[in-house]
């Protein structure tokens, strides 16, 4: 063997292995989890893709992407330095809902302000941006002492939690505090918050186009929906947040994500900022058999009976649809993603999975004296814990039901609780009426009579509760609503004089109620206020019960994350709580089951094969028309040949994240995130590199609508695409 031959043997084995490292690195996976940006120096990102440095996500001394991203119901980013946003086209349903008319329907029909001056008000918006965060814990927890009952700790943590906050607000006039609890019983962060209050809608994509597939294709993959929206946010002249003015200025902000034309490409790298809700990781076995046997089952059902209902009466018109389709949308959401958690628990057979680390977790605990006496309770008391919340969950779904669904009753027990609680010093009165947080109160109790209140829906959904009242075993009956069945020949009759005898229904009558006192109230010869009058004990008691639930959980939570640290070896982050966070990964796509692989990107041919000229497949024709005559533009991806409309991509996201900007590694936006697809609803629970795929609207499709669809070009340009 000549040495030429060696040495070109050598040449290659080293490009072999070479490249094998590249392709390692290129399918490095992604790290589990929501990670706040406390723990960002733990994932060293950069090793997995990242060119940006690290120091420019957040660093208040720098630029940080951080201030580019708001949180606005869900999450949302600025584009460009006048204050542009864009979010999701469902987080911003509510308030094009509220803008549009039958005979603006801008809900239906899209809209487009060609001038700063047609921008019109989001109704009930604002947009929250982080600005600090530290760990209170020490002090949250000073607030405990020995022997206290479940309830006064639970009571204590409140209290010491207003204090903070209040100080925290004071010492920052202007700015909103709020103390989150990350791990329960164990650490609390202090956030503080620039919070924008003037926000108008720029441009939102027709109906058939930002919600194209409708519920057919939530949490669905392949997808076509071109889930978008730009909103823009003001302030007064000199700079500081206010209310709604026609002499409001666009917020500068301190940073905004550049926009990236060209998008990702499979297997770019790319990351994610938002404000994601909740997930339940660190949760026992014993509550996702709760979750799994009762409480999701049984919400799922009502919910989708509800739907059914709305979409009954929206037959009536477009007046009395547009008083639904809010509701029906955030409704047909949270039904759906339940039917695929529960199908995703079922499918993995999780709890049988969490039983068995759990039995292996007491062995570890039992094989220990001291561990026995300190962590050897925890498992078996929170079994009980969720187990008696199982049997008191039928009586509970109708009171909390009753206040969430029964639009009326909301109203009578805000008005009634206002009374009450406005009596008691600030840091003493529930959040909602707080001096800091009653305008709002009241702000979106009069928004929702106005853009969601119909009657005979009310009416409906209040029998429907009351039937089910009456079902509920004799020991655990709601006596003042066995009274109410019982007041009448029939419950039709009931209901009909209980609907009819109330004013609760007339944004001038509550405004006139706000400043009476609690007897005032009671005096009031008003049906549903001498309902709310009634019940008012059951949800006193409620809230008393669930403060000593807290209080007794959060310990035992407390315990058993330290428990499983150890068991397991390893630290864990906080479950998702709402605060701003960071998940990172790859766009690729997945194999959802045998034979089957779905690629990660959809593009504008799916929308022609989808469409069928009926909802939620109506695409517009002007669309039909620019893809069959492939205007493509500049925006196309160049290993597809044509406009890709949706991405996947291997990052931790659940409820909240919608809006969330999908950020390539040198930091530039390439996409919105919307969803998730079938398979990762169970995210909330659990993540998979096998499955767990969310799902975003593709930057080069919302280029191309607003260049060619649309004909917004001054918003390219606003945004800095020539």
């Amino acid at each position: 063997m000549n040495e030429k031959f060696i040495n070109t043997r050598k040449i290659l084995s080293a490009l072999i292995l070479i490249s094998a490292i590249l392709v390692l690195a290129a399918e490095l996976p992604a790290d589990e989890g929501m990670w706040p940006l406390s723990e960002l120096p733990r994932l060293n990102l950069q090793e997995k893709g990242l060119r940006l440095d690290p120091a420019l996500i957040y660093d208040p001394s720098k630029p940080s992407l951080l201030y580019a991203v708001v949180e606005v119901g869900a999450t949302g980013s600025f584009i460009s330095p006048d204050g542009l946003i864009i979010t999701n086209h469902h987080v911003a349903f509510g308030s094009v809902v509220a803008a549009s008319t039958p005979e603006k329907d801008y809900l239906k029909n899209g809209f487009l302000a060609r001038t700063r001056a047609e921008e019109i008000p989001a109704a009930g918006r604002t947009a929250r941006i982080t600005e600090s965060f530290q760990d209170v814990s020490a002090r949250v927890l000073s607030a405990l002492k020995k022997n206290m009952s479940y309830a006064d700790r639970t009571r204590a943590i409140e209290q010491q939690i207003k204090k903070i906050v209040a100080e925290a607000e004071k010492a920052n006039p202007g700015k909103r505090a709020e103390v989150a609890e990350m791990f329960p019983g164990k650490t609390y962060w202090l956030f503080l918050y620039t919070v924008l209050r003037d926000i108008r809608l720029v441009y939102v994509p027709p109906l058939a186009i930002g919600n194209f597939g409708g519920e057919d294709d939530n949490w669905m993959w392949p997808r076509h929906t071109g889930d978008f929206t730009l909103m823009r946010a003001y302030v007064a002249p000199d700079g500081k947040p206010a209310g709604y003015s026609e002499k409001n200025v666009p917020y500068r902000p301190r940073t905004y994500l550049k926009v990236n034309p060209e998008g990702a490409r499979e297997g770019d790298f790319v990351f994610l900022l938002g404000y994601p809700g909740r997930t339940y990781r660190h949760l026992p076995a014993s509550y996702i058999a709760y979750e799994l046997n009762v409480r999701m089952p049984a919400v799922a059902d009502w919910y989708e009976w509800q739907i059914k209902l709305m979409e009954e009466f929206s037959r009536a018109g477009r007046e009395v649809a547009l008083k639904h389709d809010s509701r029906i949308k955030g409704l047909a959401n949270t039904m759906k993603n339940y039917r695929g958690k529960l199908a995703g628990l079922r499918r993995l057979n999780y709890l049988v999975q969490k039983r068995q680390e759990e039995a292996a977790l007491q062995e570890f605990i039992q094989a220990d004296p001291k561990r026995r006496a300190l962590y050897g309770r925890v498992l078996p008391e929170m079994d009980k814990i969720y187990g008696d919340m199982g049997l008191e969950y039928p009586r509970l779904f109708v009171l909390e039901n009753l206040r969430r669904s029964v639009i009326l009753f909301q109203n009578a027990m805000t008005v009634l609780e206002a009374a009450i609680e406005r009596q008691k010093p600030d840091l003493e009165r529930n959040a909602a009426y707080m001096d800091r947080n009653f305008s709002q109160t009241r702000q979106r109790l009069i928004l929702g009579l106005r853009t969601n209140f119909y009657l005979p829906t009310d009416m409906a959904i209040f029998k429907e509760l009351l039937k089910r009242a009456l079902a509920l075993p004799e020991a655990r009956k709601i006596e003042a609503l066995s009274r109410l069945a019982a007041s009448g020949p029939d419950l039709d009759q009931v209901v009909d004089n209980l609907f009819k005898s109330t004013r609760i229904s007339d944004p001038g009558f509550i405004n006139s109620l706000w400043d009476k006192k609690p007897e005032e109230i009671r005096q009031i010869d008003d049906s549903f206020l001498k309902l709310a009058g009634e019940l008012y004990p059951e949800y006193k008691k409620l809230e008393e019960d669930n403060r000593a639930r807290k209080g007794q959980m959060d310990e035992l939570q407390a315990r058993l994350v330290d428990i499983r640290q150890e068991f397991l070896g390893k630290q864990f982050i906080p479950d998702a709580n709402g605060t701003l966070r960071l998940t990172y990964g790859r766009v690729e796509g997945y194999e959802p089951g045998d034979a089957v692989y779905y690629r990660p990107f959809t593009t504008v041919r799916g929308i022609m094969e989808k469409t069928t000229g009926h909802e939620p497949f109506d695409t517009p024709p002007g669309l039909l028309q620019l893809i069959s005559q492939k205007n493509f533009s500049r925006f196309i991806n160049p290993d597809l040949d044509t406009i890709p409309v949706c991405v996947l991509y291997s990052t931790d996201t659940t409820g909240g994240n919608s809006g969330s900007p999908i950020i390539d590694a040198d930091g530039r936006l390439v996409g919105v995130n919307f969803d998730r697809t079938w398979e990762a609803t169970i995210n909330d629970f659990t993540w998979s590199q096998r499955f767990s795929r969310s799902i975003g609207v593709d930057i080069r499709y919302v280029l191309w609508i607003l260049q060619d669809f649309a004909g917004a070009g001054q918003l390219l340009e606003e945004i800095g695409i020539k």
